[in-house]
Parts: structure tokens; C-alpha cells; sequence
């Protein structure tokens, strides 16, 4: 489950928003509050933010966020249980608060609103009360046996990982077996793998990389694998045209048929690796001994 905080001046329309009855919202939790619709619950608000008027920025404004499996498993009782841990959590009891349940999206949230202005007239501390939602939403979640933010994130990266594996992989396998030799015919061969390679145009219109989109992910050439940066990857094109017959660095490649100047940065990037790949060549082969 994630959770996010902030203060805010709008309480009104955050309310409204809220309850909105057609995102199906249906209220979860209500403390200290009597009214029936946004404009009544805003006004007892205001009765008691009235006596703290240096405080603008006066309602506490929270979402709740458990997985989309989570979620759908969630009944109304637990939304209620969820949403009295989190402030119990943020040290929130005993003020004015009321959450509505959004379900018009495949995640279910809740919106929560606590009057920042206690009955003593005292504004409730608000640092860093981003992270603070974030670390109670995490220990609400534990103790109820949800998924944590954490849990996600670490499963999103066993993820990212096998996934980046996958497209190093094809990558290897269409220079070895291909061995392409124009950037077109290299983005032809991994499409036919289902891998969509995404030349990064720079603000002056200059071809300065690449990104991989594979199985609803998306990465920088280098985040793949430090072989698969956008100049060593020219580097083993021009290798595949054959060490007479290098492609001109620094100055354009044909792109999608049309021709595309280079970043000086990327243009660089393919000048060392065909120097450093000739450099090698020569080596393996005993050339100058």
C-alpha cells in the first residue's frame, strides 16, 4: 500500500472532488463531522480552523493506496479498520476527519481529509509529512497483512531485471546471427523479436541515443546493459560494414530513411569504440609485432 500526504487551502473543492458520486465514492470513515454533503462538512471545518487564522494551508489531505488485488478484497469494514490505523499512525485521533472510497478505477483508493486545526486551536506539525504517510501507510499495511510499497518495489525490480536480461539477449542474438549493418536494418531485426528500439531526438533535432521498449517496459540503451549504449551499439554497425568501409563519424546516419545528424556526444561515443574495437582487432590478429 502506498500513502501520500500533504497540506492544502482548498478544502472545499478537495472534499467536492471527493464526493463525487460518480466515481461511486462512498464515505468510509467520519469523525466529529455531521454534515451531509462537502459544502457542510467544509463549514465545521472552518468552525474550527477559525481559531488558528495564521494557519492557510489548514486540512490534512491523504490518498490510500492498496494494490489493485488488495483493493479488491477490501470491504468497507477494512477500509474503515485501514483508514483508523493510518491516523492513529499520524497521531490524527480525536480531530475532525472523513474518507471516501473511490473504486471507479481498476485501484482502489481512499481519499481521506483531517482538519489540521485541532479542537485546542493548534495547528498539527506538518514536516515532512509526505514521508511520514508514506512510513505509516507501510506499517498499516504490515499489520493488516497487505502488500507493502516496498514489497512492490521489490517486485518490480526482480522484474526490470529479467526483463532487461531478455532484451541483452536479443540484442546479442541479431548482431551475432544478422549482424546488421545499418541502424535501420538493426531496428528491423529486433522488432521481429518484439523489441521496439526508440531513437532519442535531442532538443537541436540530433539523434543522441536510443531506449528499448519490450513487454510494457521502457529503458535507456545504457540501463539494459553498459554494452548496449547508443555508441557502442553504432560502433558495431560500422564494425559489421567491414573495417574499409566505417560510417563517417560525426556528422548523420540514415534513419527510417532519412538522414539524421548526431549529438557531438554520441558521435564521440562511436569514435572510441570503433578505435578501441580496431585497437583490439589488431591485437587478436598480431598486427605490429
Amino acid at each position: 500500500m502506498i500513502g501520500k500526504g500533504k497540506s492544502i487551502a482548498h478544502t472545499g473543492a478537495s472534499v467536492d472532488y471527493a464526493w463525487n458520486q460518480e466515481k461511486d465514492a462512498e464515505i468510509v470513515y467520519s469523525q466529529h463531522l455531521a454534515g451531509n454533503d462537502a459544502k457542510q462538512i467544509t463549514e465545521e471545518f472552518k468552525i474550527i480552523q477559525e481559531q488558528n487564522t495564521r494557519c492557510q494551508k489548514n486540512t490534512l489531505s491523504f490518498v490510500l493506496s492498496p494494490t489493485r488485488e488488495d483493493g479488491r478484497n477490501l470491504t468497507k469494514e477494512k477500509l474503515n479498520e485501514l483508514t483508523q490505523r493510518f491516523i492513529k499512525e499520524m497521531q490524527l485521533k480525536e480531530r475532525q476527519a472523513i474518507a471516501f472510497v473511490h473504486r471507479d478505477k481498476a485501484h482502489t483508493h481512499v481519499h481521506l481529509y483531517v482538519n489540521r486545526i485541532g479542537f485546542d486551536g493548534k495547528a498539527y506539525n506538518d514536516s515532512f509529512i509526505g514521508k511520514r504517510s508514506q512510513l505509516a501507510a507501510e506499517n498499516v499495511a504490515k499489520e493488516m497483512g497487505l502488500t507493502t510499497a516496498r514489497e512492490v518495489q521489490l517486485e518490480k525490480e526482480r522484474d526490470s531485471i529479467h526483463v532487461r536480461l531478455e532484451i541483452k539477449n536479443i540484442h546479442q542474438r541479431v548482431m551475432e546471427n544478422q549482424r546488421p549493418k545499418t541502424l535501420d536494418g538493426y531496428m528491423k531485426a529486433m522488432k521481429e523479436l518484439n523489441v521496439e528500439v526508440i531513437p532519442s531526438i535531442n532538443r537541436a533535432n540530433r539523434l543522441q541515443g536510443f531506449r528499448f521498449e519490450y513487454r510494457g517496459h521502457n529503458f535507456k540503451a545504457s540501463e539494459v546493459h553498459r554494452s548496449m549504449s547508443g555508441g557502442k551499439i553504432m560502433g558495431q554497425l560500422s564494425q559489421n560494414k567491414g573495417m574499409g568501409k566505417q560510417m563517417e563519424v560525426g556528422k548523420s546516419v540514415k534513419l527510417l530513411g532519412k538522414t539524421v545528424e548526431m549529438s557531438t556526444n554520441l558521435a564521440t561515443s562511436i569514435a572510441k569504440n570503433i578505435i578501441k574495437k580496431t585497437i583490439k582487432r589488431a591485437l587478436d590478429t598480431g598486427i605490429g609485432y
